[in-house]
């Protein structure tokens, strides 16, 4: 089990959600984890003390101070842990992480930490969609922590949308994948790596654009974890917002398909391995037009050419590199994605699907399934920094064996 043996450092909030943690408890000691767990005060009111010390076979402590008069030192906690546990993390405790407001154990025990942390939020829909959530835990993420995005479903308002902790499941598989997988792996060190992601935009005249829902999330998650494994990364990205400050990800910044080609090519001659995630339009305007185009008549038909075909020619010219496709499908998945490894002289495809719900553009969960011409293998639903995870692990094995 990759997590026997694991000290893992629970701190719970006070939300509905904390009835959960009995479940992620027991799972862990199960696979031969240490599990020692801390609670804010009013986390007291939805779960006990007594259910979660039995569980975790350890105290469970909410205060700087124990009943008996002993202190409680948050700094020992934190040198214990192996990886921190926030879950679950209401909007309040986000807001003292990131803030540094150091006003209980479980923050105090957090700000001393040396370890990874991991951030299960969980909050009402309005709560979670609310600008000062989103900056909170994308500063999170810019500390270096691990969010688990919050699930989508019924709330304790009775809303429905975003906002329900992840399933302990969930949370379980992500912790056990963090010690499984990359953290240790330094096997891309000496490698080059082109990776392109986000969308493309085919202009139509100087206002509108033909584009697809492509937001570069999941090329970005490989770069970053690509990076992080010691490979120098040519990050080749469509229109989008996301940023990278790693030492070693180099960004080329494009809009059109055409200018993505080009880009690549540049490149890809030095690659040691080339993933190309970017959702490419196919067509584009024959003319664009060069003033907006105003609207006159019922009808506008615009006359569409071909793109140039970025992954076969990347397949065509293919030397060295070890060559890895994207496929998202809506019909008949499997096939295609098998059709175009081979049509376009693929290594390795990774499809996605539109009808797995948490899959796709824009989201923060994947769903994958991977397939070379002599293997195949299907992942759960997870972070897609997970997935990015478990694609390298994927690439890593076929060019190691």
């Amino acid at each position: 089990m990759a997590i026997q043996g694991k000290k893992i450092l629970i701190c719970v909030s006070g939300g509905i959600a904390a009835y959960k943690i009995n479940y992620l408890i027991r799972d862990f000691i199960k696979k031969g984890a240490e599990v020692q767990v801390l609670m804010t005060p009013s986390a007291e009111n939805f779960v006990s003390k007594l259910t979660l010390s039995t569980l975790s076979k350890n105290p469970v402590f909410s205060d700087f101070y124990s009943e008996n008069g002993t202190w409680n030192n948050h700094v020992e906690f934190a040198l214990w842990a192996d990886v921190i546990l926030m879950a679950p993390c209401t909007a309040n405790t986000l807001g003292k992480m990131v803030h540094g407001i150091c006003d209980n154990l479980i923050i105090a025990t957090y700000m001393s930490a040396k370890c990874p942390v991991f951030i299960a939020p969980a909050m009402d829909l309005d709560m979670y969609q609310h600008p000062s959530t989103k900056q909170n835990l994308e500063l999170a993420e810019d500390f270096g922590h691990f969010i688990i995005p919050a699930e989508t479903g019924e709330l304790a308002s009775g809303l429905v949308g975003q906002g329900r902790m992840a399933e302990p499941e969930t949370i379980s598989h992500t912790i056990q994948d963090f010690f499984s997988s990359g953290k240790n792996s330094k096997n891309l060190v000496g490698k080059t790596v082109l990776i392109t992601a986000g969308p493309t935009y085919e202009a139509i005249d100087p206002v509108r654009f033909i584009g697809n829902h492509s937001s570069g999330k999941m090329g970005f998650s490989i770069a970053e974890e690509a990076a992080k494994r010691g490979a120098k990364v040519i990050l080749i990205s469509g229109p989008s917002t996301l940023q990278s400050n790693h030492s070693n990800i180099e960004i080329h910044r494009v809009t059109s398909a055409r200018e993505m080609f080009d880009q690549v090519f540049n490149f890809y001659g030095n690659a040691d391995i080339a993933i190309a995630s970017a959702a490419v339009a196919d067509y584009a305007p024959k003319e664009i037009a060069k003033e907006k185009i105003k609207k006159k008549e019922d009808e506008l038909t615009i006359e569409l050419i071909k793109n140039p075909d970025i992954l076969k020619t990347m397949g065509e010219r293919k030397t060295k590199q070890f060559l890895v496709g994207f496929a998202l499908e809506t019909q008949n998945e499997e096939e295609n994605a098998k059709g175009k490894l081979n049509k376009k002289n693929l290594d390795m495809i990774v499809l996605n699907s539109l009808r797995d719900e948490g899959a796709g553009f824009k989201n923060d969960t994947n769903r994958i399934k991977i397939f070379t011409k002599s293997e195949e293998k299907e992942f759960p639903l997870k972070p897609k920094n997970e997935v990015a995870k478990d694609i390298l692990n994927f690439v890593e094995e076929q060019i190691l064996k």
